[in-house]
């Protein structure tokens, strides 16, 4: 198929709604209730998307990198975040809790076996359920590749990433006093978990626009002001999760387990110029797990919005879908 072709295919499905025919609030116990969507194909491919964050939340717009008369969509808002309840909430709120949520809805939605499809976090949260129950994924689709690491933590709140943006780093590190500047993942979550909500939405709002600054990369540095409750919520879990370092035994697990998916095919769609999460980590996935075929995309950064980055995603789920 031509250059042309996809890029007609990219617009079609991008562009027009698709809406879901399942909503429901589904319990999945300690106190939580999660947000589930399916839209699509009912007897269609199942695959199951992941948002990012931790906290961001899903939207319509990821249900688009999909042909509806294949796929049987599957979205969800992760513990905390989005439609699920508790709002922001970090109580009974993990990795491992996320990975048994999914768990009881492919359950509960009586599939089988899925494609999993996450970018950013949700990659993260992708490989990561993956690794835990190999046999209920038929294919990996991830974006913007984060291994949950403490070295992609110190690139980005640690000062690697505001070499490339110093009036933005200095914009976000300007909150805090000079003696906590060291330890910035700390700084902030004293002021997103004080008690004050006047407090954790100015710092949530202002980790918010740090990370927002720098996701495209068209970005002229501004990351805008999002609303109160959701800068709330994503910077509250964000941190949550990384201040426990992901809620994983050792730094590098997912790496170092990636033998539990040498069997399941994939695709690892990385921006060239990902200011959020660096290429290396995407590269060293793909040598980690050589069934995960590594799309690099020239000219884009972090955001799934980046064009290259969509049309890429969009190609992929046609060639799984045999077009």
């Amino acid at each position: 198929m031509d250059k042309h072709s996809n890029q007609k295919r990219a617009v079609q499905y991008l562009y027009p709604p698709i809406d879901p025919y399942d909503q429901r609030m589904l319990d999945v116990g300690d106190g939580h209730r999660v947000y589930v969507e399916q839209c699509g194909n009912p007897d269609g491919i199942p695959v199951i998307v992941l948002h990012g964050g931790p906290g961001g939340g899903c939207s319509p717009a990821m249900r688009r990198y999909f042909d509806p008369s294949v796929y049987r969509i599957v979205l969800f808002d992760q513990r905390g975040c989005g439609r699920s309840r508790p709002h922001a909430s970090v109580v009974n709120n993990t990795t491992w809790h996320l990975v048994d949520d999914i768990e009881l809805i492919r359950k509960t939605l009586d599939v089988d076996a899925w494609i999993v499809f996450g970018g950013s976090w949700g990659a993260t949260l992708a490989l990561i359920y993956a690794e835990a129950h190999p046999g209920h994924v038929r294919q990996l689709v991830l974006r913007g590749v984060f291994l949950m690491t403490q070295g992609e933590l110190d690139w980005f709140y640690g000062g690697g990433a505001g070499k490339f943006w110093p009036e933005v780093w200095a914009r976000f590190v300007a909150l805090v006093p000079e003696d906590e500047r060291g330890d910035l993942i700390g700084a902030y979550h004293r002021r997103l978990f004080s008690g004050d909500v006047a407090l954790e939405t100015r710092f949530a709002r202002a980790w918010s626009a740090w990370e927002n600054a720098l996701a495209s990369i068209h970005s002229a540095g501004q990351g805008g002001e999002a609303p109160g409750d959701y800068a709330r919520a994503f910077a509250r879990l964000e941190n949550h999760y990384f201040t426990n370092a992901g809620f994983l035994e050792f730094d590098g697990q997912i790496l170092a387990h990636a033998g539990r998916i040498k069997h399941i095919p994939g695709t690892i769609v990385q921006g060239r110029y990902d200011m959020i999460c660096p290429p290396d980590s995407a590269y060293a996935l793909s040598q980690a797990w050589p069934a995960g075929q590594l799309k690099m995309v020239r000219n884009a950064g972090h955001a799934l919005s980046e064009p290259g980055i969509s049309a890429e995603l969009v190609r992929t789920m046609d060639r799984i879908a045999g077009k």
